[in-house]
């Protein structure tokens, strides 16, 4: 097999236009596949700066899901973020939120991260590494080597190390964490997970269907700090009822699946999500 290279035009960069399809991240690495940030948010104004301030440069677009705010989240995602999409979110609930957020996302690689100021985005590159290094889905962890979490109580803690524990019996995972938002993966991957669930457990649904898919996973060390600026809708008890509910529907595959369509790109979506402006 032989290759050439097309001779440039007098005055012209041959590399100009391999250049343009390519993101610096540093004087020495730099990335093709276009990389979208999904941020769900509701009455987060006050702590977007500090999420923004965090988000690389070098970022092919953010997608912010507004759940109906009351305060000034849009606009100040607006001013912080000029180029931002904003898509309202018809639907209730994180997971709901993220499934809207994942149809209007145009880039190859999508990145998820929380609105309340408990997510680095400089992390984003170790994410994206391991992505364009050969896995599917980077999942975070704050108790792998490197991870850690100033925001979880013991009972928390707890929980999630047991249902960890479950999830790695039942699937044949290996996880070190379990119930962590922070996650990127290759767009494709949707639709081999099928995402149906509208509450925060959509997190551990992802992490169960990735592993029975087949999908390659590498845990990233991630770090979650505290939320800045209001309280938290997560419930210990609740919640982690609601998370061992979707681990026994997934382990009797009896989750329910409701009615679905295709978006312009592809992506399995259910129907009725969300308006972009």
């Amino acid at each position: 097999m032989t290759s050439f290279v097309r001779p440039a035009d007098a005055g012209q960069d041959p590399f100009d236009e391999i250049s343009r399809d390519y993101r610096p991240i540093s004087t020495h690495l730099a990335i093709t596949p276009p990389v979208s940030v999904v941020i769900p948010a509701m009455n987060e104004a006050e702590n977007l700066p500090y999420v923004f301030k965090t988000l690389p440069d070098w970022i092919h677009e953010v997608v912010l899901v507004d759940g109906n705010s009351t305060d000034d989240t849009v606009a100040v995602a607006r001013e912080l973020w000029p180029e931002v999409k904003v898509v309202r979110q018809l639907g209730k609930g994180k997971g709901d939120a993220l499934i809207t957020g994942f149809a209007a996302c145009t880039g190859d690689i999508i990145v998820m991260v929380d609105a309340d100021g408990s997510a680095d985005g400089q992390e984003i590159v170790s994410y994206v590494s391991a992505l364009v290094s050969g896995a599917d889905f980077a999942k975070g962890s704050r108790f792998a080597n490197g991870g850690g979490t100033d925001d979880m109580t013991p009972i928390r803690k707890l929980g999630n190390h047991v249902l960890c524990t479950v999830v790695n019996a039942k699937f044949g995972a290996r996880y070190t964490d379990l119930c962590y938002g922070y996650n990127a993966f290759w767009r494709h991957c949707l639709d081999k997970i099928e995402l149906d669930c509208t509450g925060f457990e959509v997190e551990t649904l992802m992490n169960i269907r990735v592993v029975k898919a087949g999908l390659k996973v590498q845990e990233i060390p991630s770090h979650e700090y505290l939320r800045i600026h209001g309280a938290s809708n997560l419930r210990a008890v609740r919640d982690g009822i609601r998370v061992l509910k979707v681990i026994l529907a997934e382990r009797s595959n009896r989750a329910r699946r409701g009615p679905r369509r295709k978006s312009a790109r592809g992506v399995t979506v259910p129907a009725g999500r969300g308006e972009a402006s």
